[in-house]
């Protein structure tokens, strides 16, 4: 077997080039989080939702007209699929008490229903849903979100460390980390609204992008065996090779259940769904060329400890 027999591909051969891209994205990405911040939905920032279905057509610029009539104009009007359905989002009006903030939600929830019912009686406007979330609920439901994501990448790190080593463990957390952040990072650079669907996706980005660097760490730790004296360079190269198919049929199936998600649910759904599209792509790429790199990078540095 020659010394260069690890595979079809050399993975690896582009390494630095993308590594320094993965640190430029990391930290633009950062930087526009701290800088613009999020356009935080009704979950963490607070306020009324209120979703509406006409039996006749009637434009999103018509219902954005009626919020700013009924004294909203800060109200945000989104269509959901082709079914003249919306979703009517409004701010919380701050009262100087609990109850008093309470009076102004119940204000202008009565306001926009009955408004609706008088202005589009014509359309026989339904409402479907009304959700109505304080502020302080929101603030806890935004730290809640951070801490979950907080402590499952501090287990991982725990997790990686005891099942391989410990110079694995890095390179595994950063490449999930890398991943949060950058898809975040775009939230924030698009100006998409971040609720609660979207934390539950970033999680499940989390877990699925493990998942997918679990399985080349498994293979490196098989292949040691099999190919002794072989550096790990040329194992990790060997093993991203031998689970190739696997990445590629895995992360093409859920890309493609997810789209359709996305273009066919509408709604929260796809929120959710657009969040995972941006995961996967990202998830795909950073095991190979974030996780695998910083592993070969912890390696050569824990040798020059030991030669020195």
């Amino acid at each position: 077997m020659s010394k260069n027999d690890f595979g079809r591909f050399d993975f690896l051969k582009f390494s630095v080039p993308f590594a320094v891209l993965s640190v430029v994205m990391t930290v633009l990405a950062l930087g526009d989080i701290f800088w613009q911040g999020f356009n935080y939905g009704v979950d963490f920032a607070g306020g009324t939702e209120i979703q509406v279905q006409f039996e006749s057509e009637v434009s999103a610029q018509r219902v954005r007209e009626f919020t700013t009539q009924a004294g909203y104009p800060e109200a945000s009007v989104q269509a959901l699929g082709s079914d003249n359905e919306f979703l009517i989002r409004i701010g919380t009006a701050q009262g100087k008490s609990e109850s008093e903030t309470n009076a102004l939600l119940n204000e202008t929830i009565k306001k926009i229903t009955s408004g609706l019912q008088e202005n589009f009686a014509q359309e026989a406007p339904s409402v479907r849903r009304v959700d109505t979330v304080g502020p302080q609920v929101g603030s806890e439901l935004k730290k809640n979100g951070i801490l979950a994501a907080f402590y499952a990448l501090l287990l991982i790190l725990i997790y990686i460390g005891l099942r391989f080593d410990y110079q694995f463990a890095p390179g595994a957390v950063f490449c999930l980390f890398h991943d949060a952040i950058v898809t975040m990072g775009l939230y924030a650079i698009f100006d998409l609204e971040v609720t609660v669907q979207t934390m539950a996706a970033i999680l499940t980005i989390i877990g699925y992008s493990l998942n997918d660097t679990i399985i080349i760490f498994d293979r490196i730790r098989e292949n040691t065996e099999v190919y002794r004296g072989k550096d790990l360079r040329w194992l990790a190269n060997r093993s991203m090779n031998d689970t190739l198919s696997r990445t590629v049929l895995t992360s093409l199936t859920t890309f493609l259940t997810v789209t359709a998600m996305y273009f066919l649910a509408g709604g929260v759904i796809a929120d959710f769904a657009l969040t995972m599209m941006i995961g996967i792509v990202l998830g795909t790429y950073s095991t190979m060329y974030v996780a695998i790199p910083l592993v070969l990078f912890f390696d050569k540095l824990q040798k020059s400890f030991k030669s020195s």
